[in-house]
């Protein structure tokens, strides 16, 4: 199948939607995602989201946000999120997401390396109240066409630049999408996480085979509180606004044994040392501090993840384990979200633009994908009507494309032998 589209969007999370709500109305866009709409990690976002509260929480919230990235974040990225962050809130708003807010007054609640309360939310589900809001407005434009279930396999390169992308329906079928603008907007890369299993982080693996630019694919984060299951599968998270409202971390003997506010790589250093002392597989979260109420209102879907589980926590401490859950690393990026070849953007977790350095601080993400895949398609207005198709472009080879599982396995090499590479330069 042969399609001609003026930008293709792979993922249809945060960065991806909010990438198609940017662009021009006049110009058509193709989005595809490798499963449902529902499942991006957008979705399982839950503590909320940051912003610049006031002119006088500058100076803090950056840095807060360079402290917790151990100092190796890009400044003048720091500066556009933060600066950017009341214009997004208002997007929000405006496209009918619904903060926790008393009257006219927004709510704040605040997690761990933060230093004041700055994190807007939904209750413990912030992640799919914004996702799917975003996705209802997409779904009205009729300049967007969205393909489920299907799977990008590699992208179109013309003259070195970047001119579509190639995939696989779930029916088998080959798809060129010939495209003058292409935007990466995908997450995930490993299988055992907080993270959706089909989120592998397919873009790496063709960036690197097609020499883009690639930086800090070592940096992944882990997340110090997920609810531990002897059983295999996506863990659940225990959001950090959890510990954010007081809740506390105890050994095996109950006892506390570490600031649960500090950033989050500290804090799991502090697990996983614990666990080792203790010979335990886990140690325990105690919500002893939080008023019952608040449990039921702020954090309603973690209560009840935790009863199915045969835990509560309005009455007893539960099991929490670290386990991975964002990655810092990624496509390398500049301000306007351009990778290293024409054509071609990342936003979202799978792009590096240097805001979160070697550590995000919580609740970083969904701001940061939203600003930088604003600016991709700000960069995109500016450049997309001097673009044409060249009607010479070879077609692929389907053939090679056939045996995706293969495929698969040959471009994850590529990337586990970069992040090796990565590991010994340091």
């Amino acid at each position: 199948m042969d399609f001609r589209t003026d930008v293709v969007i792979v993922g249809t999370g945060v960065a991806g939607t909010f990438s198609a709500l940017n662009l021009p109305k006049d110009k058509n866009i193709i989005m595809i995602t490798k499963s449902d709409l529902e499942s991006s990690d957008s979705f399982l976002a839950q503590g909320g989201i940051c912003v610049l509260t006031d002119e006088n929480d500058y100076d803090n919230y950056f840095e807060d946000t360079m402290k917790a990235g151990h100092y190796e974040n890009r400044k003048e990225s720091v500066d556009i999120m933060i600066r950017s962050s009341q214009e997004i809130i208002h997007d929000l708003i405006g496209y009918g997401v619904d903060f926790a807010h008393d009257g006219d007054k927004l709510l704040y609640t605040r997690e761990g390396a933060h230093s004041r309360p700055r994190i807007l939310f939904h209750e413990d589900i912030t992640g799919q109240e914004i996702t799917s809001k975003l996705l209802a407005q997409v779904k009205k434009l009729p300049n967007v066409t969205i393909y489920e279930y299907t799977t990008m396999t590699d992208i179109i390169v013309q003259d070195g630049h970047c001119a579509g992308i190639i995939a696989k329906t779930k029916d088998g079928e080959i798809m060129h999408i010939h495209a003058k603008d292409t935007i990466f907007a995908i997450g995930g890369c490993y299988k055992h996480s907080t993270n959706f299993p089909h989120l592998t982080g397919d873009a790496l693996d063709i960036s690197k085979k097609h020499g883009i630019r690639l930086e800090h694919l070592d940096y992944v984060q882990i997340h110090p509180t997920t609810l531990y299951s002897k059983e295999p599968g996506r863990r659940f998270l225990i959001s950090e606004s959890v510990r954010g409202e007081g809740a506390v971390l105890y050994n095996k003997n109950g006892e506390r044994f570490v600031n649960e506010l500090l950033p989050r790589d500290v804090v799991t250093k502090a697990i996983k040392a614990q666990m080792e002392k203790d010979g335990t597989n886990h140690v325990w979260l105690s919500m002893e501090r939080i008023p019952k109420e608040e449990i039921e209102t702020h954090f309603p879907n973690i209560l009840q993840r935790c009863l199915e589980e045969g835990y509560d926590p309005t009455k007893e401490c539960i099991p929490v384990v670290p386990a991975q859950h964002y990655f810092m690393g990624g496509i390398k990026v500049d301000l306007s979200s351009k990778t290293s070849m024409n054509r071609l953007y990342a936003v979202g977790e799978i792009s590096c633009n240097g805001v979160h350095g070697k550590n995000r601080l919580a609740s970083n993400s969904l701001l940061e994908s939203m600003v930088f895949a604003k600016r991709a398609a700000q960069a995109i207005c500016g450049e997309i009507k001097t673009v044409t198709f060249d009607d010479t472009i070879k077609e692929a080879d389907a053939a090679s494309y056939a045996n995706i599982e293969k495929l698969k396995e040959e471009y994850k090499k590529l990337v586990l032998d970069e992040i090796e590479r990565e590991k010994q330069s340091h």
